[in-house]
């Protein structure tokens, strides 16, 4: 796994054998992060990111200068390599938070401005997870959710969806309420 961009860029981390996440593939995050990058003055986001794995995608908002990135994450393992690698970067910029996220979102009250959630692809309530961000007044008012899944999965039926990227077998799509 590598941070393809900002002040980290370039950093290698190795997860190890244990590992069941599915990390976002290195043309994936950068062509996500080109998108961010020119909407977005990544100094001002308040992101959240669920369903970590190796909390990739943290490190990649920590790198291009996000000052508060929470992730959750509920394997002990993950937690533990995202835990190190923090430590490894030496950033303080990140919160890393083991839970599972449904009980997650039911219990938090902090709002974000960009929630980014990359459930396993086989997750039996994939299409529900808009709907429960969004019930879950976990994003601020003019906030983005962005879904990782696999291009077998559209949202397109969904009011706030707005936006479908493609790359590979890895797709994102973006939510925004009116």
């Amino acid at each position: 796994m590598r941070i393809v961009g900002g002040i980290y860029r370039g950093r290698v981390f190795h997860p190890g054998k244990n590992f069941k996440a599915r990390p976002t593939t290195d043309l994936a995050k950068e062509s996500l992060f080109n998108i961010l990058a020119n909407r977005y003055n990544f100094n001002e986001l308040e992101v959240l990111d669920l369903f970590s794995g190796t909390g990739s995608i943290s490190y990649e908002f920590a790198s291009r200068g996000c000052g508060k990135v929470t992730l959750v994450e509920s394997d002990y393992i993950h937690i533990k390599f995202i835990k190190e690698t923090i430590g490894r970067l030496q950033t303080s910029s990140i919160l890393p938070i083991r839970s599972d996220v449904f009980t997650f979102l039911k219990k938090n009250r902090i709002q974000y401005s960009l929630i980014f959630a990359d459930p396993p692809f086989d997750l039996p309530d994939i299409k529900s997870i808009p709907g429960l961000i969004f019930d879950s007044h976990s994003l601020k008012p003019d906030g983005v959710l962005i879904i990782e899944h696999s291009k077998n999965i559209s949202f397109h039926g969904h009011p706030c969806f707005y936006e479908l990227r493609k790359y590979g077998s890895v797709s994102f799509s973006f939510f925004q309420e009116e």
